[in-house]
């Protein structure tokens, strides 16, 4: 029975030719079989007051399923006329009819075999394979155009009886089988063209979607080129000044190195000065030692002469003892003195490497004074000697060495101011170096933070051509994209036209239909004479039907023609109301 009903729902629809209202018999007899088949095999639930066996829980279950049809479910529950589960069931069918989704909702529900089986038996028409071949021919149904008004009607007490005699063959729908063909091909075209529609619409949607993206996409690519060329601005200013910046370092650097080189000079002079200074001490010491050895020479001879005077000379030679003594102590804070001049010249040679001739001189002056100290150390031994003989001297030579002590410890106190001069010259000579030094050490550090920033820059000037080739890339990309966006725009432009070609052509196909609608056909037999000048029809004498009124004229009475924009031939015209007639074949097909 619902094969029978669907197949004649959509016959007699086709037939009809128009949308279809809740008045239409083969519409009702439909919901009346598809609420059976839905009841096949219902499980009764138990309510407080009655058993209830109602289809409205199975079709509720449609809305988890299918999320396009929670707007049903919601309408459905918001009818106010509706009080019981079957209504809104009967009400949920008529909306999924006139959404031509019934069968897409009733197979995801036929798929979900485990949440049928609480609400059906194992041998329901919805759990076997029947059900599946019911949802394929409703797959039909989206051919027909359905406006039914489902507020108003009382969906909750209609009786649902089927109508058997619906179903049974007439000799009259044999003969309006060919009508029903055609009609039937023309409303196949609609609905394809209603479906190109639709999937060049979403085409376009998607089309304007990507555009929209991709001028997105461009904006960001712009916004990002311009940050990119701001940076790149960026760097080469700090570029600029990072390299104004090294210029001015290297210039005082190098004023730094010449105002060294002056001072080293300097340093250098007054050493040569120093150096000048203690040749002439080294004379002076020489032409003391040859007066001193004068003068022993002549003691010699005084003391051989005054050999009587030996307990004076005995307590003279004491007094020499204490003075040879204390110049002993004298000669060894000398030899300590030259020691740490030699120590301070080696230096100076391994640090300014320049004075390597001066140094050897200053050694062999060293050399010869140690010498000339040992000579008079032996000198000293001799007199000894010689004294301890000459006990008999004399008591002037007392004056004579008390004049000569005063003599001794004068030059020994001028020696030793001469000596601390010359430790405080190296002392400040010292302190110099070590200036010296921190000022090598500092420029040493500024050259490193060069050298620092040198690299620096040049992993940003990397940078700088890494950014140009992508920025060259963006560049490239721009352009493709730009490509696509003309190539989907002339796409776009074609599909415009094409669209409007296909509305001009429904345009006319829904003109065609209205004008066929509402108009009855005279059959071959019964249109046997003309209606103006009642003569037979025949060969010479063709049928002429007006489209309008009905009536049917030979081809002598319709004589009227009038020509169309439209046809290259003129169209012949009905004498009563002036409408277009046409002509119709032996075969019965206008």
């Amino acid at each position: 029975m619902a094969k029978l009903s669907i197949k004649g729902l959509i016959e007699s629809a086709l037939s009809f030719g128009r949308t279809l209202d809740s008045d239409y018999p083969p519409l009702q007899q439909f919901f009346v079989v598809m609420e059976h088949c839905l009841k096949h095999g219902l499980k009764v639930r138990k309510s407080f007051l009655s058993y209830n066996k109602t289809i409205w829980g199975p079709l509720e279950l449609v809305e988890k399923l299918y999320p396009e049809a929670e707007e049903i479910a919601a309408s459905v529950r918001d009818l106010p006329g509706l009080k019981t589960p079957l209504g809104r069931a009967r009400a949920w069918l008529r909306l999924a009819l006139m959404q031509k989704k019934m069968a897409d909702y009733l197979r995801c529900l036929i798929i979900q075999r485990d949440l049928l089986s609480e609400f059906y038996e194992y041998h329901a028409l919805m759990m076997e394979e029947e059900g599946a071949v019911i949802v394929g021919l409703l797959v039909g149904l989206n051919v027909i155009d359905a406006n039914l008004c489902v507020k108003g009607e009382d969906l909750d007490s209609q009786v649902g009886v089927i109508d058997f005699s619906v179903y049974l063959k007439s000799d009259d729908d044999i003969g309006g089988k060919e009508r029903n063909v055609q009609i039937a091909a023309i409303l196949d075209q609609k609905n394809y063209v209603e479906e190109l529609n639709r999937q060049l619409n979403s085409t376009v949607s998607s089309l304007h979607a990507r555009v929209d993206s991709l001028e997105k996409s461009n904006t960001k690519l712009i916004e990002e080129l311009a940050i990119a060329k701001n940076n790149i601005i960026k760097l080469q200013e700090e570029n600029h000044q990072l390299r104004s910046e090294n210029t001015l370092i290297l210039m005082k650097t190098q004023h730094h190195l010449e105002a060294t080189k002056v001072d080293v000079e300097a340093e250098l002079q007054t050493y040569k000065h120093s150096r000048q200074g203690l040749d002439e001490m080294y004379n002076e010491a020489r032409r003391q030692l040859r007066e001193e050895a004068q003068l022993r020479q002549d003691m010699e001879n005084e003391l051989v002469v005054q050999v009587s005077m030996k307990h004076e000379i005995e307590l003279a030679m004491k007094l020499l003892e204490k003075d040879i003594h204390e110049k002993q102590d004298t000669l060894i804070g000398l030899r300590q003195q030259l020691d740490e001049v030699k120590a301070i010249n080696v230096e100076m040679y391994q640090k300014l490497q320049v004075s390597e001739d001066a140094m050897k001189e200053k050694n062999e002056i060293i050399s010869r004074l140690e010498d000339k100290t040992n000579q008079i150390n032996a000198t000293m031994k001799q007199l000894e000697q010689r004294l301890q003989q000459a006990e008999k001297a004399q008591m002037e030579a007392e004056a004579e060495d008390e004049k000569l002590k005063q003599e001794y410890v004068n030059k020994s106190e001028s020696l030793q101011n001469e000596f601390s001069q010359k430790e405080k010259q190296l002392l400040q000579l010292e302190t110099d170096l070590k200036i010296e030094k921190e000022w090598r050490q500092t420029l040493e550090d500024d050259l490193q933070k060069e050298k620092e920033t040198v690299s620096h820059l040049r992993t940003e000037t990397q940078e700088i051509v890494n950014l140009k080739k992508e920025f060259l890339k963006v560049q490239e990309k721009n352009k493709q994209l730009k490509s696509i966006c003309e190539d989907q725009e002339a796409a776009l432009q074609e599909l415009a036209s094409k669209l409007s070609e296909s509305k001009l052509k429904i345009e006319d196909i829904k003109e065609a239909n209205k004008a066929l609608q509402g108009q009855v056909w005279l059959k071959d037999k019964e249109a046997t004479h003309c209606k103006l000048c009642e003569k037979e029809f025949s060969l010479s004498k063709r049928k002429h039907h007006c489209r309008n009124c009905g009536e049917i004229f030979c081809n002598a009475c319709s004589d009227n023609e009038l020509p169309l924009p439209s046809s290259p031939k003129p169209v012949r015209v009905c004498d009563s109301c002036h409408a277009i007639l046409i002509q119709r074949c032996s075969s019965n097909v206008p």
